[in-house]
């Protein structure tokens, strides 16, 4: 930090600091040099020295004017005077603008120049280092967890959740669940994920089996005639029918290929190819849908997902460090990760964000390129004069005190070459 830093100049300019103490500087370096030519001019006569003195106060005074009168003259007609050439900046704004704009355009807002700038940077990782390691510690997730819960609580519950009940509903109305039930179960099949289906039947056809023998029996008595019944040939036939399904199940749950098995397979099979290609069984499903859409029970668990999904979304908003240290958290970091990690998805991901970016400067860059054009020409004079004088004034006041440091110089190289010649 310099001197002018720690003095409090910087308060008159935001744009550039010190501004305004660098011109006191400059102008009080040009008097200064005034008054020691003044000075030295009265003295000349009276010691050799003093013509020396003389000499550099004499061209520090010509190079300070000479440097204020050009850079007074970039922003205004010096002294008020409206000599040619001054007053620069005012004069051309609309020039500057169109120039301005121009050089976004040719350097910035071209597809060409945006896709050569976008193929070293790296969208995917970035997004996964954000995600494995929010930075937003503190206030800044805390500010944002408040605003979205904020905005959940402020949307009109009923008119938000009939939005997103008939969208869901709608969604289900419109998409032809029978072909992708059939495409389902083909997949199943083929993969042979219909396998522990069909041994949970069986487990639960045996169970069945063991639970229910007394009314087995009771069946088989109430079935027979009294003849049987006082032979007791009835307990025999029971007998026989539970003994003869209990080893069916055995064999069925042991045997892989039991033609019930294959039979089973077969059903099922073909029921995957109705469910996709019979007309009739396609508008039975169809029917089938349409009566649970309209069940008053398929409303209420439609209402009760809504309400268990805004309140997960408020608990996650309201409480962003629980969120993320549960398996929530845990996914988000996951998912982090793998962008850093895995280099296809990251190449296809940073192929995606170049083209839209390069898409949005396509369609939107002269657009772009326009607004800034039009913005300036729109400002008047004094506001296009003050904020560019407020960006580089600092520079320009420097600017003036070593034009009066290197006239000084100069004038008193001369004076040496006059003297000693």
């Amino acid at each position: 930090m310099t001197l002018l830093d720690r003095t409090g100049f910087n308060r008159f300019n935001p744009a550039q600091g010190g501004a305004r103490g660098m011109k006191i500087i400059a102008t009080g370096s040009l008097v200064l040099m005034a008054g020691v030519f003044l000075v030295a001019n009265s003295l000349d006569e009276t010691w050799p020295a003093w013509g020396f003195v003389k000499a550099f106060a004499e061209a520090a005074m010509v190079g300070g004017l000479a440097d204020w009168f050009a850079v007074t003259a970039l922003f205004r007609h010096p002294l008020g005077l409206p000599i040619p050439h001054t007053a620069i900046i005012p004069k051309n704004k609309d020039r500057i603008g169109d120039t301005l704009a121009q050089f976004l355009r040719e350097n910035f807002l071209t597809p060409s120049v945006v896709a050569r700038r976008m193929r070293g940077v790296d969208v995917a990782g970035a997004i996964g280092r954000f995600l494995t390691d929010p930075p937003g510690e503190g206030r800044l997730r805390q500010g944002a967890s408040d605003l979205i819960a904020n905005i959940l609580e402020a949307l009109d519950q009923e008119r938000l959740g009939g939005m997103v009940k008939s969208a869901i509903a709608g969604r289900m109305k419109a998409m032809e669940v029978s072909p992708l039930l059939g495409k389902s179960l083909d997949a199943a099949i083929t993969e042979d994920r219909h396998v522990p289906v069909l041994d949970g039947i069986i487990g639960w056809a045996s169970r069945t089996l063991d639970a229910n023998e007394d009314l087995i029996r009771s069946m088989v008595h109430d079935k027979s005639g009294w003849v049987i019944r006082f032979t007791g040939f009835d307990a025999r036939v029971a007998d026989g029918i539970i003994d003869g399904l209990r080893r069916l199940t055995i064999e069925l749950a042991t045997d892989v290929s039991h033609p019930l098995r294959a039979k089973a397979e077969d059903s099922l099979a073909a029921l995957a190819w109705d469910l996709q290609y019979d007309d009739a069984v396609r508008a039975k499903v169809e029917d089938a849908k349409k009566d649970i859409i309209a069940n008053k029970a398929f409303g209420d668990w439609i209402d009760g997902l809504w309400e268990k999904t805004r309140a997960g979304l408020l608990k996650a908003a309201r409480d962003p460090d629980a969120t993320m240290a549960g398996k929530f958290g845990e996914a988000i970091r996951a998912l982090g990760a793998t962008l850093q990690e895995d280099a296809k998805l990251k190449a296809t991901i940073n192929q995606f964000a170049r083209r839209a970016v390069v898409g949005a400067v396509a369609a939107y860059g002269s657009g772009i390129v326009t607004l800034v054009s039009d913005t300036i020409r729109g400002w008047d004079a004094r506001t296009v004069t003050a904020r560019l004088e407020n960006a580089v004034g600092r520079d320009l006041q420097y600017i003036r005190i070593n034009g009066t440091l290197v006239g000084g110089l100069v004038g008193l190289v001369i004076h040496m070459v006059e003297v000693l010649g």
